[in-house]
């Protein structure tokens, strides 16, 4: 999936943040259904302007983030950081 041919960033629209091309829908409303358990179907009936493409678009604008971003985490009381290979 090329999420860059379906998500946005433009200052006008949601004040930059990234969003599915031609609508309001942010990705990060997509992205924290998705992580409380609400299904593609739920999102598809919430937003009809909604597609399953415009969600796998978000997932993967997701992971490419996760690639390029290190993120230190904290286990059994230590610091580690995961930093992903690009």
């Amino acid at each position: 999936m090329d999420w860059k041919n379906r998500i946005i960033s433009d200052p006008n629209i949601c004040h930059g943040v990234p969003c599915i091309q031609g609508t309001r829908i942010m990705v990060s409303v997509i992205l924290d259904n998705l992580a409380e358990g609400n299904d593609a179907t739920m999102l598809l009936r919430e937003y009809p302007s909604l597609t399953l493409d415009d969600i796998h678009a978000a997932i993967s604008y997701a992971a490419e983030l996760a690639r390029e971003r290190f993120v230190p985490l904290e286990t059994r009381g230590f610091m580690c950081g995961l930093r992903m290979r690009r």
